[in-house]
């Protein structure tokens, strides 16, 4: 089943999606985030689609904002497609080849949970940033309660799947990262998910025999394409970032896990450490990025201008006196 949370007429509804775009209203349902956490796992959430199928459908999906399907407690998000760490390595840091740290395990690190959009909203130009890029990426949702988890568990834990766009100032996360803490107003603005939450069932026919998804991958900028992959050329599966998420802590219900971005073309910063140049150069306003995953749909955002940065003074060089 496809879940869309959506906006109409000033309300806000969780509505199954039909193949024809047909909206079935899921009785009762406030937010998807509290549907997926109010029971344990898959079957309470087809129960509620099977519920949904019932009632009378409401205006057609192109007549009302999709808004992201959950506003998820959690977003980590994951780098575990070896070809795009290569190509923004020589494009951000002027360096080749891989990590060898990063063959280690599925690093990931945490983004901004109130940065999430829908599918088709307006992206602003982060404050201070001229290097706008897109990537593009597929998020796995957690539907049950998990710690310490074993891949093989971890499968029964995953609930749905949904499009991913972690939009990032290139100029900004270049500087903040000698810092040696990770990506902060690089990746703070703004996150792509939807257009919907399909639940994990539907994905299975394209399920290889290594464990991996093979969903093709297309992402375009103003109608030209730019990037294709597949997603069962990430180096590890969901699962195994899931188990990974989960040792030591607690994952939750709503808990959003990022793919990561994917190779050959993902995103503009890839295709600038390949090619050794901004071409396709990097995003303004006025651009539509439409990103595509088969099996689950396609999100498509306009850049906007943004606001610019409030100043803020550099740091004071203090005395380091001591009492």
């Amino acid at each position: 089943m496809r879940f869309a949370t959506y906006e109409h007429r000033h309300q806000r509804r969780v509505a199954v999606v039909e193949e024809d775009g047909t909206l079935h209203p899921v009785p009762g349902a406030r937010s998807l985030t509290e549907l997926i956490r109010s029971g344990d796992g898959l079957d309470t959430l087809l129960r509620a689609g099977a519920a949904a199928l019932d009632v009378p459908p409401v205006p057609h999906v192109s007549e009302v904002r999709l808004l992201p399907p959950l506003q998820p407690p959690t977003v980590r998000d994951f780098v575990t497609f070896e070809e795009h760490v290569e190509g923004v390595r020589r494009s951000v840091d002027g360096v080749g080849g891989v990590p060898e740290a990063w063959y280690d395990a599925p690093t990931f690190y945490f983004t901004n949970p109130y940065a999430v959009i829908g599918a088709h909203d307006d992206v602003p130009v982060p404050p201070g940033s001229d290097v706008l890029d897109f990537e593009l990426e597929v998020a796995a949702v957690i539907g049950r309660e998990g710690r310490d988890l074993a891949p093989e568990q971890a499968r029964d834990h995953i609930i749905g799947y949904t499009v991913f766009n972690d939009w990032s100032a290139r100029d900004l996360q270049s500087r903040e990262m000698q810092v040696r803490l990770g990506p902060c107003k690089g990746k703070d603005t703004a996150a792509t998910l939807g257009p919907y939450l399909v639940t994990a069932d539907e994905l299975e026919p394209y399920r290889d025999t290594d464990g991996f998804l093979r969903l093709a991958l297309t992402a375009s900028v103003n109608g030209e394409v730019v990037g294709e992959d597949l997603l069962s050329n990430m180096s590890w599966t969901f699962e195994e970032m899931a188990a990974y998420a989960s040792r030591g802590t607690v994952v939750r219900p709503g808990d959003v896990l990022g793919s990561g971005t994917c190779g050959n073309g993902g995103c503009l910063a890839e295709l600038w450490g390949v090619r050794g140049e901004q071409s396709p150069p990097p995003l303004k306003p006025g651009d539509t990025v439409t990103l595509t995953v088969e099996g689950i749909g396609t999100v498509s955002n306009t850049v906007v201008a943004g606001r610019d940065p409030e100043p803020l003074p550099t740091a004071r060089r203090r005395s380091r006196e001591r009492p």
